[in-house]
């Protein structure tokens, strides 16, 4: 089946030429199931890969396999060529697995859309953009496929462009993506120039011989930092996935939940040999940029109103607590975050847009409330995805964001208790969401109160915004109901994922049999153990440098559960039952005013010096390179007078020379 792997891709690039090209014949919803189905070919072929995969000795698990010749220019010979082995197959499976659930749940989501076929038009160009990203054997074919997904969220966000935030989004996430590709640029001209070549099984050979420098390692694994730095939405760009949540719901389970955001992630497993011979920074680096983003987005969160907004900082949060993965060295771990996340994730993604679904379009949670008797299975569903993310063990966030604590602290305890705060702060705001939502007050029909209705026009008009006052029948008799089974099938699939997803690297723990342990860890060994210290992979986890860590698991285990479960209690007595008034900082509320900063700085000073280069290039780089041809121009003018076409003109001039030359040699050199 290896060799059928160009199936993956080639499936959904014909759902997309197929609607490019009948779309509108096709129609609703005939343009959806085909793109589903599409997806879902892409799925099972992933399966099999996996399943012959699986088949191997672990040290024939990889294998590449040659499409076309690319770019064969010179001593640049790039091939169309897919990696296949563990790494890839994993993320294949749950890019095309979660990738059709949404596809399938898109079909009731976007119905009546008059945009309806052009939306998965979009969305099968989008798993054709990842899955290429992923198989990629070099950094040019992974390098197209990260500028295929850039593009198609530009696509998806700004879906509905005539809304004006949909528009600013899309050119926001567009233009921030940007930023960061200009490392994963510089970074192939890095590696071609150092080792002859940007595939990854040179560049990573070549660090592991020993045969690359410390200094062209630490830039190639620096750069392409600053790559997955703009695509997994960290500081200092992490700006754009926010408000990317103006797109449908769909774009943000699949593109900002399961997929496009984790790019960066998997890049920098993809190259952990060369994180390991690059200089001792870069890890750190990665690892406190990650611990960092974790806690600021978290605190973020606390304090958002918008169901979807309160998801999005989440995700830029979990996006960190892989990234100091990452950088202590715990890639298995840093995989296992990315699966789990992408259940659970996906998961409350769909689940929020079954709310705003069943509320006549509304987000905003201050105006729900008693939602559980109206949706009991998006409820449910959501309720499994919200004790995954809270880390409340046996779901599968728990496992996973365990796993990564126990590596922050055998690194650092500083990096620890970031990640240990950032837990709390994160089943807090989870709780807080699932109370104002599906718990507490009914906040919507006529039953909303007065005083509810006054509060949420001051706060309507201290943000700037039309005041949409709550009152008495506002909506009138309206009641939420529940969506189509279209979109709660996906919502059960992913809820039993997330109960059950922890299974897949179980810790090594008396009660827990042999075999079922640290199977992920045996799946990716092979592909990871360059990254760690020879005496680190005899004890059995991942990269572990501390015993004390290793040896009190238990401990550290049941710090995490109650942490866990301060954060779930603390939410519940404020949110639920009223026992002390919610502390909100406006500060946390404007995400420390660091997106106001930016859009101000890029408006005034920001705009000043852009103009001020660009006057220096037009007027000093330009007319220096205008003036050199001026001068030219005008001095070959001048000697062209000289070209009269007159022989007796010319023979003159000949004499004059003979004479001339004749002096020299008697006066000067004295031949004579």
């Amino acid at each position: 089946m290896i060799d059928l792997v160009w199936l993956v891709p080639l499936f959904p690039l014909v759902g997309f030429l197929t609607i490019l090209v009948g779309g509108r014949k096709l129609g609703e919803p005939k343009a959806g199931y085909l793109a589903t189905a599409m997806v879902l070919l892409s799925f099972a072929t992933a399966v099999a890969i996996y399943f012959d995969l699986l088949s191997r000795d672990s040290e024939s698990r990889s294998e590449v396999v040659n499409i076309f010749s690319w770019v064969p220019v010179g001593d640049l010979q790039i091939d169309m060529a897919f990696l296949v082995d563990p790494l890839s197959s994993t993320m294949l499976l749950f890019v095309t697995g979660i990738g059709a659930l949404i596809h399938l749940y898109s079909v009731g989501y976007m119905h009546g859309d008059p945009k309806f076929s052009k939306f998965f038009l979009y969305l099968n160009l989008f798993v054709l953009s990842m899955t290429l990203l992923v198989l990629g054997s070099n950094l040019l074919v992974t390098f197209l496929g990260w500028e295929g997904v850039g593009t198609c969220s530009y696509f998806l966000i700004s879906f509905w462009q005539t809304k004006d935030a949909n528009a600013t989004a899309g050119k926001k996430a567009f233009v921030t993506n940007r930023v960061g590709d200009f490392g994963v640029m510089l970074a192939m001209f890095l590696a071609f120039g150092a080792v002859g070549s940007v595939d990854y099984a040179v560049i990573n050979d070549s660090a592991l011989a020993g045969t690359m420098t410390q200094a062209t390692a630490t830039g190639i694994a620096a750069l392409l930092f600053v790559g997955a730095v703009g695509k997994s939405a960290q500081l200092p760009l992490y700006i754009w996935l926010p408000d990317a949540m103006a797109g449908p719901t769909p774009v943000s389970a699949l593109i900002h939940a399961a997929t496009m955001v984790t790019a960066g992630v998997f890049l920098m497993v993809r190259i952990n040999p060369v994180l390991g011979a690059a200089a001792d920074w870069v890890p750190m680096l990665i690892a406190w940029t990650g611990a960092i983003t974790a806690l600021f987005a978290a605190t973020i969160a606390l304090t958002q109103n918008d169901i979807k907004k309160v998801l999005a900082y989440s995700t830029v949060s979990q996006l960190g607590y892989m990234f100091l993965a990452v950088g202590t060295g715990a890639y298995v771990a840093a995989i296992f975050h990315m699966v789990t996340h992408a259940f659970f994730k996906a998961l409350l993604f769909l689940g929020s847009g079954s709310v705003i679904h069943g509320m006549n379009d509304e987000q905003d949670m201050r105006k729900m409330g008693k939602l559980f008797k109206f949706m009991p299975i998006t409820a449910s569903t959501f309720i499994i995805g919200w004790l995954a993310i809270a880390g409340v063990p046996p779901f599968a966030g728990f496992w996973s964001k365990d796993e990564i604590l126990l590596f922050a602290l055998a690194e650092s305890p500083a990096l620890y208790i970031v990640g240990i705060v950032t837990a709390i702060l994160t089943a807090f705001y989870m709780t807080r969401q699932v109370v104002m939502t599906f718990f507490g007050e009914q906040k919507w029909g006529s039953h909303a109160n007065a005083e509810e209705a006054a509060h949420l026009e001051v706060d309507d008009a201290e943000a700037g915004a039309a005041p949409e006052p709550v009152t008495h029948g506002a909506h009138g008799e309206f009641k939420p109901h529940e969506s189509p089974p279209t979109m709660l099938l996906p919502l059960v699939v992913l809820a039993g994922l997330s109960m059950v997803g922890g299974i897949i690297q179980l810790p090594s723990l008396g009660f827990i049999p042999k075999s079922m342990q640290h199977k992920l860890l045996d799946w990716l060994h092979p592909l990871v153990e360059f990254g760690e210290g020879p005496e680190e992979r005899g004890i059995g986890e991942a990269v572990i440098k501390d015993t004390w860590a290793y040896d009190n698991k238990v401990l550290l285990i049941g710090i995490a559960v109650a942490c866990a479960v301060i954060g779930i209690v603390g939410a519940y007595l404020v949110y639920e039952k009223k026992r002390m008034k919610p502390i909100e900082p406006e500060l946390f509320a404007n995400g420390w005013n660091y997106d106001r900063a930016i859009s101000w700085f890029m408006g005034n000073p920001g705009r000043k010096g852009f103009q001020g280069v660009a006057d220096f290039d037009s007027k000093v780089v330009d007319g220096a390179v205008n003036g050199v041809a001026t001068l030219v121009r005008e001095t070959s003018s001048q000697v062209r007078k000289g070209q009269t076409g007159y022989l007796r003109q010319y023979a003159g001039v000949i004499g004059i020379g003979v004479v001339l030359l004749l002096g020299w040699f008697v006066v000067i050199r004295g031949i004579l």
